[in-house]
This record gives C-alpha cells, sequence and structure tokens, in this order.
C-alpha cells in the first residue's frame, strides 16, 4: 500500500466544508442541480473531469463500452446551457479523488424575478 500524502491545510478546509483545488485535475466530478428547491439535491447535470485517464477508469467500472462522443459532453469544466431555475437556486456539488464533497447553492436571477426588479 502506498502512504498518502497528508496535508495539514486540505484537513482544515475539510473539517470547515471547504473544498481547495489548485487545478481540476483535483477534481473527480461535479454535479448542478439546475432547479434547486433546497428539500433536496438532485442531479440534472453531470461532469467527470481530473487526471489518471478517467474515461478508461469509467470504462471498466461500469464493466461497458461508452461512447467517446457522449463522454466528450460529460469531460468538461464548464456546463451545457440550461434554462434558469423556477426556483431561483442552482446548486453545485464538486467531489475530489479522496471522495470529499462540497456543495454550494448560488441565487440565479430568474426571468420573473428579472421583470419585477424592473418595473
Amino acid at each position: 500500500m502506498t502512504p498518502q500524502h497528508h496535508d495539514r491545510a486540505a484537513d482544515e478546509h475539510r473539517a470547515r466544508g471547504e473544498f481547495r483545488s489548485s487545478s481540476t485535475d483535483d477534481i473527480a466530478c461535479w454535479f448542478i442541480d439546475s432547479d434547486y428547491n433546497e428539500e433536496s439535491y438532485f442531479v440534472r447535470h453531470a461532469y467527470f473531469t481530473g487526471a489518471d485517464e478517467p474515461y478508461k477508469k469509467l470504462q471498466r467500472a461500469l464493466k461497458a463500452e461508452i461512447d467517446e462522443d457522449a463522454w466528450s459532453t460529460l469531460y468538461q469544466t464548464v456546463s451545457r446551457p440550461f434554462d434558469p431555475p423556477s426556483t431561483g437556486k442552482i446548486a453545485v456539488k464538486v467531489i475530489n479523488h479522496y471522495g470529499d464533497e462540497v456543495l454550494k447553492v448560488y441565487a440565479v436571477a430568474t426571468p420573473a424575478a428579472t421583470q419585477a426588479s424592473i418595473a
């Protein structure tokens, strides 16, 4: 068994519920609930990033072939476009290679809210 690098600063960030990354290679996957209701988290977008050939690892884990064109839409650090949320909020979950995860909620102006603020 190979010893893992112990990072005291990373431990402190995890204890506070924070996730720090020096690059997207440190992020295993990230998910978006594009209509977050604060009661439950529903993955509406899923993306896989990181180093060490995640495409091949996913193929092995699923024991199946994965269409490379489909994979290219999932192996991204920028999401596909989505409609403004009816709830006015989205939630983004990021998971690193250690299994640490962080969830951040963002307020997003909905068309109705934008109209209301203009009127």
